[in-house]
């Protein structure tokens, strides 16, 4: 079991990251998803939470240079799903479930990024409750290769587990061009007390690249929530 905390203080520009996984006295799914930046454009930025939606927001609309990848929904409820994403493949997923398909499905048809020569890759996750208990999924797109032409798609499936989630990211560390993120997602230990694991990963979180954090813990019987949001521009 690995430490968010520690995984995040060893990594400058992790960039955009997703947490799923179940509280340590079992009774609530938990998910965490934060945004990075390094650029004007990207920092310009700010999550705005409206009924069960995340919206990201330009912080000052004046600045932004380019919104094709930065402005979207990454989190989405749908009955007894909770979408998370770090691009409008949210919508994708979305309008794939209500059609009784699957994440797959959707996913099939979506690329990585085509912000060359990063190629960042679209990372998803996606909650299922079901029987007073829940399972999840994670998935990322990336470019198999430095001249785009080629896509891996990996799926991984996951019955939710006491204490424990995993942790996927779009860099494996800073860089230029930014390497993507490789290997499987990361088990990391999950807590009770949402305050107290939401304050631990945004305060890990690199403090000139972060900009946002949402974590959201809900009650797997009664479907209650809590939820902590924290944007660098205020």
């Amino acid at each position: 079991m690995n430490s968010i905390v520690k995984l995040l203080k060893q990594n400058s520009y992790p960039g955009r990251g997703i947490v799923i996984g179940k509280s340590k006295d079992e009774s609530k799914a938990i998910f965490a998803y934060f945004i990075m930046g390094r650029s004007p454009n990207s920092r310009n930025r700010i999550f705005v939470e409206k009924d069960n939606e995340v919206i990201i927001l330009p912080f000052d609309s004046k600045k932004v240079s380019d919104p094709s990848l930065i402005i979207y929904s990454p989190i989405k409820q749908l009955g007894n799903f909770v979408i998370v994403t770090n691009g409008d493949q949210t919508d994708t997923v979305q309008e794939y479930l209500q059609q009784g398909k699957t994440m797959e499905d959707a996913l099939s048809t979506r690329l990585y990024e085509p912000d060359c020569p990063n190629f960042t890759p679209r990372i998803s996750g996606l909650i299922h409750f079901d029987n007073n208990n829940f399972n999840y999924k994670l998935s990322i797109l990336k470019c198999a290769n430095n001249d785009g032409k080629e896509c891996q798609r990996h799926f991984y499936n996951y019955q939710s587990k006491k204490g424990a989630g995993h942790f996927i990211h779009t860099y494996k560390n800073d860089g230029n061009p930014l390497p993507s993120f490789s290997g499987e997602p990361v088990m990391v230990e999950i807590l009770d007390d949402i305050d107290l694991f939401a304050n631990n990963i945004w305060n890990a979180l690199n403090d000139e690249n972060k900009i946002s954090l949402y974590v959201k813990y809900i009650d797997i019987a009664t479907k209650t929530s809590q939820a902590r949001l924290f944007n660098k521009n205020n």
